[in-house]
């Protein structure tokens, strides 16, 4: 490897990212290929985190937040101030929640800064994705926090330190003590129920929740699994860290579950234990000298980075999980309803020009200095209103343009309906420049979209248009790489033949070549 593993490694789609302690990002394929590798030159944080697209995100240790595609190339990179501190946790629409000391930012995938939040004291127990494409946390000041994808939060105050923390729903929570008590939070009532749950019989290392059920890891060695609705522990198991136990060895207490169709995953740097969802052990293994928590991927294949410099990959189990994919990863849980105009009843709309304009110079000095924050809805509502309304060309045309920085890629399908429908060749070419400023294109339908016009609608030769077609192709194939890039070249390539504008195939080749 050149290195030792740093971090848990980020497996998706058949194949593992690490992070290494020489300032490296490695990635390899499930049968030990070696995909490609990216020098920080520099030191990085031991925390590395992939997007369904297969984005790549880390930062080094002097605070600079790195973005790599799927094949190794920087997208960008920003400056945090601060190292990270936990992982990057990707949102629903592809929006990065990412902390560093006693901070939250929120960025587009392309980039753009959506909000920060700031708090008195540092995290305790890292972030986390809940069930409503937020995050929960908790901070050292035995604080735990809800943000959701605005930056609107909810704040609890305990009165002791939380050791686990899960989301169960949208609206609860629920907390894990160190003397083993459970307690329930609920988002919208004062109240904080504990009357009924059990004492676990050991501290909690870890937990995770699935459906009614939390499983828990315990500083024992031991798995319980939690039913919320019978309030009661349906049944208890022994992992390898038990096992390590009874040997008289002393096992490190760093443990990452997962819980899935398949069953419950135990991994830790002493090695990983596999349960049945009613509580048969299928499997347990012991690793010797591994840098970092191993991890586990859909495929049963176990991922170990060794102190030694090695990786190692280990064939566990023969059963697959099956998921709803796209291009790339699997279909998030749920959408943030960005991808069309959502009009509450407390929100005034405009109704003249001059009201329109201010609010769109508003929404402008907003998206510039990072504060969309919980104006996210009202703004995308009216951006979408206007891009599509029977407002002057000009305004039609900022709105554009400020949903591409927005960034949400819930608007794509809003954007690609004004690019088939719209009649003003200069509104149809701005739609296409904001998907590519959006950048993620999971779906493949922008590309898509853009191919069939090229290919069954051979009469279009604005050079506007194509040109921005060129510019968006080359914009989404840089973030996302194979297998979208091979679509795009194709398109790209189509855009290069002399029957084309000659400024559509300028761009295209300029495209083609940055592709390289």
């Amino acid at each position: 490897m050149g290195g030792s593993v740093l971090s848990l490694p980020s497996v998706q789609v058949q194949s593992a990212v690490v992070a290494l302690d020489g300032g490296s990002i490695r990635a390899f394929s499930t049968a030990g290929k070696s995909l490609w590798n990216y020098s920080a030159r520099g030191r990085i944080s031991p925390y590395v985190s992939r997007s369904r697209e297969g984005s790549t995100y880390f930062s080094r240790t002097n605070g600079v937040l790195i973005a790599v595609n799927r094949v190794g190339r920087e997208l960008w990179r920003r400056e945090l101030g601060s190292p990270l501190s936990a992982g990057v946790v990707t949102g629903w629409d592809g929006r990065l929640f990412v902390p560093v000391e006693k901070k939250i930012f929120c960025f587009t995938a392309s980039g753009n800064l959506l909000w920060t939040r700031v708090f008195e004291a540092s995290f305790s127990i890292p972030p986390k994705t809940d069930r409503g494409g937020g995050i929960i946390f908790a901070l050292n000041n035995n604080e735990v926090y809800r943000i959701d994808h605005f930056g609107n939060f909810y704040k609890w105050t305990l009165s002791n330190a939380p050791a686990v923390i899960v989301s169960t729903s949208q609206t609860q929570v629920f907390v894990f003590y160190r003397d083993g008590t459970i307690e329930a939070l609920n988002l919208f009532e004062e109240k904080r129920d504990s009357l009924g749950f059990p004492k676990l019989p050991s501290a909690p290392l870890a937990a995770i929740g699935k459906g009614g059920n939390i499983a828990v890891t315990m500083n024992d060695g031991r798995i319980a699994l939690f039913s919320i609705e019978e309030r009661k522990i349906i049944w208890f198991g022994d992992s390898h860290i038990r096992e390590l136990i009874k040997t008289g060895a002393v096992p490190d207490m760093e443990v990452e579950m997962f819980f899935d169709e398949r069953g419950v995953y135990v991994l830790s740097k002493n090695g990983a234990t596999g349960f049945s969802v009613d509580g048969k052990r299928y499997w347990f293994t012991n690793l010797q000298n591994a840098a970092a928590v191993p991890a586990f991927g859909n495929d049963g294949v176990l991922y170990s980075g060794g102190k030694d410099w090695v990786l190692y990959s280990y064939k566990i189990e023969d059963r697959i999980l099956h998921e709803k994919t796209s291009l790339y990863g699997p279909v998030p849980d749920g959408a943030y309803g960005m991808g069309r105009p959502i009009i509450p009843d407390k929100l005034v709309i405009p109704l003249n020009e001059n009201e329109k304009i201010r609010k769109l110079e508003q929404i402008t000095e907003g998206i510039n200095s990072g504060r969309i924050g919980a104006n996210e809805s009202d703004w995308t509502s009216f951006l979408l209103t206007v891009s599509a309304g029977q407002d002057h060309l000009t305004m039609k045309i900022n709105a554009i343009r400020l949903l591409g920085k927005i960034g949400s890629q819930e608007t794509i399908p809003w954007l690609i309906n004004i690019f088939k429908n719209e009649i003003e060749p200069i509104l149809r070419s701005e739609a296409v420049k904001a998907i590519g400023s959006i950048g993620v294109d999971p779906q493949g339908i922008a590309i898509q979209t853009f191919m069939q016009l090229i290919i069954y609608d051979g009469n279009t030769k604005n050079d506007q248009i194509l040109t921005s077609i060129a510019q968006a192709t080359g914009a989404l194939c840089r973030f996302s790489g194979p297998p979208l890039s091979e679509m795009g070249v194709k398109l790209l390539n189509l855009l290069i033949s002399s029957e084309q504008p000659p400024p559509a195939r300028r761009q295209a080749r300029i495209e083609l070549a940055s592709l390289n």
